[in-house]
């Protein structure tokens, strides 16, 4: 009996696929599915469910003296966060960059990395640094110069101008705050040497230009370990573009690790809605086979082998 069912059922199986109805049904053409939307062009950004060009960005925001500002409008929140933060252009591009194409727009200049004036022994030391995770501001020091600029949840510019100083806070690495005096007082003659030197402001235009000397030797200036000696001269300009863009252009001044001055530079993004928080920098981790770059110096129990 059950032989019977099985090679009945599979009759009526094979009917139903020879049948007219299923054959044009197989052989009914597909739905014509609608083009995909193109692609943004550079430059422009998806909005909601149709594409089209992103919005212009907000003029620069300005004070009540007609000076731009640097932080958030007042009643609301905003950091700025690195934008395509490097001081050279590699001189073989990597693969999938866009020859020749800025890193942000208005982005200054910045040369190839064979371009900049290393003298001897500090381009030996920059090629050792890329091979090595031996931060200063991953064990939690401040750090002078662009690499303030470079740290993950971005920094904020609090301006007072009652008393002509204007701050920078880094939330990031160490959470500490540089100052700079908008007094026109001079640098002090017989400085201490210390992270982020002496700072000294004055506006030109729309444009902040922020004089600093005084360095001391135990940070990197940038994050991929561009050398200074304490006779470093290091110059920075802040224009704000717009509401969402500052250009940030430097002049490296330092006679004991270059041949010639030099300048480069790169641009910060806004990211509204974003405050100071609360960070904690763990001083004693334990990582230090980040710190010597070969994992036999370093025992199962994290502690350096004698």
């Amino acid at each position: 009996m059950r032989k019977r069912l099985i090679i009945a059922s599979a009759g009526l199986v094979l009917a139903l696929l020879t049948s007219p109805a299923a054959s044009s049904s197989s052989q009914a053409q597909p739905q014509a599915q609608a083009p995909a939307a193109p692609a943004p062009a550079r430059g422009e950004q998806a909005q909601g469910r149709g594409r089209g060009p992103a919005a212009p960005p907000k003029p620069t925001p300005r004070g009540p003296d007609g000076k731009p500002l640097l932080g958030p409008l007042p009643g609301e929140l905003g950091v700025w966060q690195p934008g395509g933060g490097t001081f050279a252009d590699p001189d073989t591009p990597r693969r999938g960059a866009i020859a020749g194409g800025p890193a942000a727009p208005g982005a200054p200049p910045k040369p190839k990395l064979s371009e900049v004036p290393f003298q001897p022994w500090a381009r030996a030391l920059y090629d050792y640094r890329q091979g090595t995770e031996f931060e200063p501001h991953t064990r939690c020091k401040p750090s002078g110069g662009a690499r303030q600029f470079l740290t993950p949840y971005g920094v904020e510019f609090v301006d007072m101008p009652e008393v002509k100083r204007m701050y920078i806070m880094d939330i990031g690495g160490p959470h500490t705050y540089r100052i700079i005096y908008m007094d026109g007082r001079e640098h002090p003659k017989d400085l201490e040497p210390s992270y982020y030197g002496h700072s000294i402001g004055h506006w030109e235009g729309d444009t902040l230009v922020v004089d600093n000397v005084g360095f001391n030797e135990r940070f990197w200036m940038d994050r991929e370990g561009s050398p200074h000696t304490e006779k470093l001269h290091f110059i920075e300009r802040f224009t704000r573009l717009n509401m969402n863009v500052i250009k940030y252009e430097v002049t490296i001044n330092d006679s004991g690790a270059y041949t010639a001055p030099w300048n480069t530079g790169f641009t910060l993004r806004w990211s509204p809605g974003q405050e100071l928080f609360e960070y904690v920098c763990q001083d004693n981790n334990h990582a230090p086979e980040l710190m010597l770059g070969s994992e036999k110096f370093v025992d199962r129990s994290s502690r350096i082998v004698p």
